[in-house]
C-alpha cells in the first residue's frame, strides 16, 4: 500500500494518495559511476579488438598467436593452427578478410548472451534499468521474449563453442615453449610472452568453467545429488567458482586484450621479448 494513513473524524480509515515524484530518481549518491564505468571499458575492448582484427598484420612472432587469431584457419594465416587453411573471403573495400573474422563469432558470441554481461550492458548502453531506484530510460518491458533478445537463449549452446576455443588456446599456449633453435629446429624455452599467454588461458578457463551453463550442465539439472555424488561434487566446484563469475568475466576480458597487445609490440619490433631460458 502507497500512502499515508489517515483518519476521519468518524473514525474511517483511508489512504492518502502521495505525490508523484517528478525526478528521475532520489539517489544522493554516485549511482551512474558503475554504468559509465562499463561503457568506457566494453568500449575500448570492443573498438581495440575490433582494430586488431581488422589489422591482420603483427599476430604472430614465433612461438606466441595471439588469441584473437586462434585458431588461424584462413589460407592467408601466418601460423596455420590446423596445418591446412580455408580459402580466402574478398570482401568489396576490404579486400581479404582478416582470418580473425572467421573466429571471432565464437567467443563473442559466448560475452554477448552471458548473463553477467547481459545485466552489464543492459545497465550501462541501454540504461534498463540503470541501477535500483532509477528510472528506465525505455518504457514498458518484455524482456528477452521477443526478437532480438531471445536469441540471448543460445548462451547455453555458446558455451560448447567457448570450450572449444579453450582447447585451441591451451594448446598454442603449450607451443609458446617452444622457440626457434638458432641452427634451425626447435629448443623449448620461456618467455615472458609464454607466461602472458598462459595467464590468459589460466583466466579465460576461470570465466569459462564459472559459467552458469557450466554448472547447469554439471548438476543443475540432476533431481536427487544423493544418487549423483560425483556430480554434486562437481556442481559444487563450479558453483563456488560461479560465485566470482563477475570478477573472471572481466580479469579474462582485459587478459585476452592485453596478450593480443604484447604479441603485437613485439612483433613489431617494439618491445623485446625477455626470456628467462
Amino acid at each position: 500500500m502507497i500512502g499515508r494513513v489517515l483518519k476521519d473524524q468518524s473514525g474511517r480509515v483511508g489512504v492518502a494518495a502521495r505525490p508523484p515524484i517528478a525526478a528521475a530518481h532520489l539517489r544522493q549518491d554516485t549511482w551512474w559511476a558503475l554504468p559509465v564505468t562499463v561503457v568506457v571499458m566494453l568500449g575500448a575492448f570492443i573498438v581495440y579488438s575490433t582494430w586488431a582484427a581488422l589489422q591482420n598484420a603483427h599476430y604472430f612472432v614465433p612461438p606466441y598467436l595471439s588469441p584473437f587469431y586462434s585458431p588461424c584457419i584462413s589460407a592467408t594465416c601466418l601460423h596455420l593452427t590446423l596445418g591446412w587453411g580455408l580459402p580466402d573471403v574478398r570482401l568489396p573495400i576490404i579486400g581479404i578478410l582478416s582470418p580473425a573474422f572467421l573466429i571471432l563469432w565464437g567467443p563473442g558470441l559466448f560475452r554477448l548472451t552471458c548473463y553477467y554481461y547481459r545485466k552489464a550492458y543492459y545497465r550501462s548502453f541501454w540504461l534498463a534499468p540503470a541501477a535500483c531506484a532509477v528510472r528506465d530510460a525505455k518504457a514498458g518491458y518484455t524482456g528477452e521474449t521477443r526478437s532480438p533478445l531471445i536469441v540471448q537463449n543460445l548462451h547455453r549452446y555458446a558455451w560448447y563453442v567457448a570450450v572449444i576455443f579453450i582447447v585451441f588456446l591451451t594448446w598454442d599456449a603449450l607451443l609458446a615453449f617452444r622457440f626457434p633453435a638458432p641452427g634451425g629446429g626447435h629448443r623449448f624455452g620461456l618467455g615472458i610472452g609464454t607466461l602472458v599467454m598462459w595467464i590468459n588461458v589460466v583466466l579465460l578457463a576461470a570465466y569459462t568453467f564459472s559459467c552458469h551453463s557450466c554448472r547447469h550442465v554439471c548438476g543443475g539439472h540432476v533431481d536427487s545429488f544423493s544418487r549423483a555424488p560425483v556430480r554434486y561434487k562437481l556442481w559444487r566446484l563450479v558453483s563456488r567458482l560461479n560465485e566470482h563469475h563477475p570478477l573472471f568475466a572481466w580479469l579474462s576480458l582485459f587478459a585476452v586484450g592485453l596478450t593480443d597487445l604484447y604479441i603485437r609490440l613485439v612483433s613489431m619490433g617494439l618491445i623485446r621479448d625477455l626470456r628467462m631460458f
